[in-house]
């Protein structure tokens, strides 16, 4: 995993939440990677990583995935992540895909969308 990847999930999940949340969002949801807790970052590298790996062993079938299989799949990657790095974490950061906000389960899809562009898929 490197650094770059995990810069280019955040990236994605930025212009994501600029582009769908709804009104102003929280300073924390658009800081830069700079300002990103460690865990965070390493958490964007790894959902990166899987992303990547299973657009490379599907041998690019994903392209075929509907918008919402693509965001679903960014969600549970970040949730076994966010179980992976917390003891007790906040209810909401392992909310179903089904229970997200909108702007949320849209930009997890864009953030698919992004990684399967760098990657080539």
């Amino acid at each position: 995993m490197t650094t770059e990847a995990g810069k280019i999930f955040r990236q994605a999940w930025i212009a994501g939440v600029t582009r769908h949340y709804p009104g102003e969002p929280k300073p924390g949801y658009i800081a830069t990677w700079d300002d990103t807790p460690e865990w965070e970052r390493a958490a964007a590298g790894a959902v990166f990583e899987q992303v990547r790996h299973f657009i490379e062993i599907s041998g690019g079938a994903t392209r075929r995935l509907t918008r919402e299989q693509r965001g679903r799949y960014v969600a549970t990657c970040w949730i076994a992540q966010i179980y992976h790095r917390m003891e007790n974490p906040k209810p909401g950061y392992v909310a179903d895909y089904a229970d997200l906000p909108a702007w949320q389960r849209e930009t997890d899809a864009d953030i698919f969308d992004a990684i399967e562009e760098h990657v080539g898929g």
